[in-house]
């Protein structure tokens, strides 16, 4: 729809080109005048957000309830009707992870709670606690330290120091990020390294590995080289699961390379868009009602959650079915292979990722 008065010349002011119509045959811009008003430019504004709301909701509608409908559609050539796939990816992607690290980033990732220092009287009650256990207990060494770093006036304790001598008791605490070697520091293990004979030293990849896993020890502490770590790792998660999208696509083409003159690798990859986008707004779903269910304690939402999550494959299993157009038994036993090779892919990437993160530290 023209928002603007139309020109009386029919040069098109962004390319030059003499205009036909009312747009322009080679770049698409309107040919109307340049200057406009407050309320023109208001009205314009308006009519454009409604009109991506429109194609928003619409192509939100067939997505959801209509599995491998959007990807039929647009082989067919209809698009018009219908949000562009990467627009859509873009702005549910964009969305997601802010409200993934809205939400989870506090808890999991910063542990700013878990840092803050206990106030006296907390410390008081702990120590009262750890008593009533040590009564049962007496010889409980991890308790015992906790008991008399509480007790210690002239430390902060957190309860991350706390919880660090509670994992002790299980083994589950590192000295410090695992290498293959038991130097402690980066001259140390150049030291060792040097007197080895070349045949028994380390590989350049290896030594690469080592060399950083000791200086951030060294610099930033174990506990601390940890949490940024996973803090990097979980902000690299986007370009992780963009780089995804052509394997992805790739492994839907191995899966269907007998209809490889029915469907382009670009199809495959349109059907992906349209499957990460339906992901990320069920993980979306998932993220809200788990909000829902901290703040009501309801075990309601719980049970809503489960149930999202067992639609997830069922939607996959029935876009495969409609766009590939194969029987119940094909597209099953794909979808299996899907997941299957899906999940290699990802453990994959995830171990580039988080190896690329340690050197980013």
């Amino acid at each position: 729809m023209s928002h603007g008065h139309e020109r009386k010349e029919k040069n098109c002011l962004n390319c030059g080109t003499t205009v036909l119509g009312k747009y322009c045959q080679v770049c698409g811009q309107e040919n109307i005048e340049p200057k406009e008003n407050f309320w023109t430019m208001f009205t314009h504004f308006f009519n454009d957000i409604t009109h991506f709301d429109g194609k928003f909701f619409t192509t939100l509608k067939d997505l959801l309830f209509k599995p491998g409908f959007l990807s039929a559609e647009y082989m067919k050539g209809k698009r018009m009707s219908y949000l562009n796939p990467v627009r859509m990816y873009v702005f549910t992607s964009a969305l997601f992870f802010l409200a993934f690290f809205a939400t989870k980033a506090p808890e999991k990732i910063s542990g700013s709670s878990r840092d803050q220092p206990l106030s006296w009287s907390e410390r008081k009650k702990k120590v009262t606690r750890l008593d009533e256990k040590l009564e049962t207990v007496p010889n409980d060494s991890p308790r015992i330290r906790q008991k008399f770093l509480l007790l210690d006036s002239s430390l902060v304790v957190t309860q991350r120091m706390l919880d660090d001598i509670e994992k002790s008791r299980e083994g589950r605490v590192r000295t410090r990020m695992p290498t293959s070697t038991d130097a402690t520091t980066v001259t140390e293990y150049d030291a060792k390294q040097a007197a080895l004979p070349p045949a028994k030293q380390d590989s350049w990849m290896r030594a690469l590995w080592n060399r950083q896993v000791l200086k951030l020890s060294g610099e930033l502490g174990n506990a601390e080289a940890g949490r940024k770590l996973i803090d990097i790792f979980l902000h690299s998660m986007p370009y992780m699961l963009f780089a995804s999208l052509p394997l992805f696509a790739l492994i839907l083409k191995l899966l269907y390379v007998r209809k490889r003159k029915e469907y382009y690798y670009a199809d495959h990859g349109i059907f992906s868009i349209h499957h990460y986008v339906f992901s990320f707004i069920f993980l979306l779903l998932c993220i809200f009602l788990g909000w829902l269910e901290n703040k009501s304690g309801w075990g309601i939402w719980d049970i809503l959650i489960f149930i999202t999550l067992l639609l997830w494959p069922f939607h996959t299993y029935k876009a495969m079915r409609r766009f590939y157009k194969q029987g119940r038994g094909k597209t099953f036993l794909k979808f299996c292979l899907l997941n299957l090779l899906g999940f290699i892919m990802i453990a994959f990437l995830m171990a580039v990722f988080g190896i690329v993160s340690v050197f980013k530290l």
